[in-house]
């Protein structure tokens, strides 16, 4: 086994972790680990790098909200509805941003991955499912449109941040517990992430197969690990370990991204 190869695996097996870990644990992208890491010690091109996060993000997603789903920890009706309300409005958010002169913009997912992981340390989610279910499920629909409309825009027009910009409004606006807010937002990104793989292979073709097969394996075995996890840890510990895992995340996605 070559050199090249080892590193190339080592590379997949660490992106794959990082991923996975704040994809079950939090409800994170794996996009926002696995593309600057590609880019970084591959010099994979960025399209490329993306659709394959995107299409690691798939299937850890998928089995996350399932974990969450089946220890009841998933808010499906409100979930299709922010769901399609994301995807309709990214779409939006895609076509503003192509019309103006081109930002950069990459930090902003990895410094809010960063300060919400402290702000979960600091001030933790504590809300309970009987004070969630309080609030009329009108009014949840209703925000979770108007909040899935301004998630979706950001997304297209920043072109990041999704799965962290769901867990703050779920924890924050919509008042979610933290399990199933989690659940919630790994449902959705199961979702978004199908739909963004696809267009990037799409259009960009396929990418490197022994690369994203590893990615897609090691993000899945990992967010099933934290998953798991995470639906057995007490309210108080779920919110120190999202916590840690996204300041750790956010601490090391800003370091490959600014001092390599």
């Amino acid at each position: 086994m070559t050199a090249e190869v080892l590193i190339t695996a080592a590379v997949c097996f660490f992106a794959g972790m990082g991923a996975g870990l704040g994809t079950g644990f939090a409800g994170m992208s794996a996009a926002a680990v696995i593309s600057p890491m590609l880019i970084t010690f591959l010099g994979m091109e960025p399209y490329t790098a993306v659709g394959i996060a995107l299409a690691s993000d798939v299937l850890a997603s998928a089995v996350s909200a399932y974990t969450y789903g089946k220890n009841r920890n998933l808010d499906i009706r409100n979930g299709l509805v922010m769901m399609v309300t994301v995807l309709l409005f990214t779409t939006v958010g895609s076509f503003a941003a192509s019309k103006i002169p081109q930002q950069t913009m990459g930090s902003f997912s990895l410094f809010m991955t960063l300060m919400l992981g402290i702000k979960f340390i600091v001030r933790p989610v504590m809300t309970t499912k009987e004070a969630m279910e309080n609030v009329p499920m009108k009014q949840r629909i209703t925000r979770s449109i108007l909040c899935g409309a301004g998630i979706g825009f950001i997304c297209g027009f920043v072109g990041a941040g999704g799965g962290m910009m769901m867990l703050l409004i779920l924890t924050t606006v919509l008042g979610y517990e933290l399990k199933t807010a989690v659940g919630t937002s790994v449902f959705i990104m199961a979702f978004t992430a199908l739909t963004g793989s696809l267009s990037h292979f799409t259009i960009g073709g396929m990418p490197d197969l022994p690369v994203l097969i590893l990615c897609v394996v090691f993000t899945l075995i990992w967010a099933l690990i934290a998953a798991k996890l995470a639906n057995r840890a007490s309210p108080k510990t779920l919110n120190r370990a999202v916590g840690a895992v996204l300041v750790v995340l956010g601490g090391v996605m800003i370091a490959v991204n600014f001092l390599t």
